[in-house]
């Protein structure tokens, strides 16, 4: 497995799965360059047997290394990203809630999904794009989701991409983020407003922007429902005083980003 294998593979699941509306956005902005990926982002629990070190290790063997530690705290996630000494390789930004902040009903439905999962299923790197490795009840969902958002997305969802990003430094149509929500909107894709719509400034060095997450259908055990999946991001980062585009994260903007794969979008 090498770098661009294992990010087609993820791509193939996110578009496939969990944002199908991907490709519509990707061939709206491809022009003759193709599009560069800055980054995706997977989510998981603070929980073995797959907590955010084991999602890294993949990628960790393909050379990536540990970038910036990031705290979500009313969301009760922490997060890291990592990103490969070859710069034109996305970065991985991988959180992961914290279970031992949340009540003991969300952490027994968590446990119980948990206990499904057998070693085999995450050996090597496959899961890391095979989805839902448990069986999980839509009445679980729903109570997941009124303690925490971010808790069931992963519970319906599994492990994939939640969202991948364009670079909009290597767009050649568009220079700044404001001009790519504009044009999506007027190809009626809603773009989350959570914290604004442009979240960032030059000033910390990122601007960024999400279309809120499509709706999906997703095998519950009482039948399919359809549910907030994926979402596209659009990323523009800026030079740091060495002259040097800026890497890492900032946490209140990724705080609203999350908030794209919310079910009530007026939060």
């Amino acid at each position: 497995m090498d770098v661009q294998k294992l990010f087609d593979l993820l791509w193939d699941d996110f578009n496939r799965r969990l944002c199908p509306s991907s490709q519509v956005i990707h061939e709206l902005l491809q022009q003759d360059n193709a599009l560069i990926n800055d980054h995706i982002a997977l989510r998981t629990f603070a929980c073995a047997p797959i907590g955010l070190e084991v999602l890294a290790e993949p990628f960790l063997e393909l050379g990536y290394q540990e970038g910036g530690d990031y705290l979500f705290k009313a969301k009760k996630l922490v997060a890291k990203h990592y990103q490969h000494p070859q710069p034109n390789f996305p970065k991985v930004f991988i959180s992961q809630l914290q279970l031992e902040q949340c009540s003991n009903e969300l952490q027994s439905i968590v446990r119980q999904l948990l206990e499904q999962i057998t070693p085999q299923q995450l050996a090597g790197s496959d899961f890391l794009h095979g989805g839902r490795l448990w069986d999980l009840s839509f009445e679980q969902y729903q109570q997941l989701a009124k303690e925490s958002e971010y808790a069931a997305w992963v519970a319906a969802h599994g492990f994939g991409a939640n969202h991948f990003t364009v670079s909009v430094n290597h767009l050649t149509q568009f220079t700044e983020v404001c001009e790519v929500n504009t044009f999506l909107q007027n190809k009626q894709f809603a773009i989350n407003a959570s914290g604004g719509e442009v979240k960032g400034t030059p000033d910390v060095l990122l601007e960024q922007s999400s279309t809120m997450a499509d709706k999906v259908e997703v095998k519950f055990i009482e039948g399919t429902q359809i549910v907030a999946g994926g979402f596209y991001e659009f990323a523009k980062r800026y030079k740091d005083s060495h002259g040097e585009l800026y890497q890492g994260f900032v946490e209140a903007s990724a705080d609203k980003i999350f908030e794209s794969t919310n079910t009530n979008r007026s939060h």
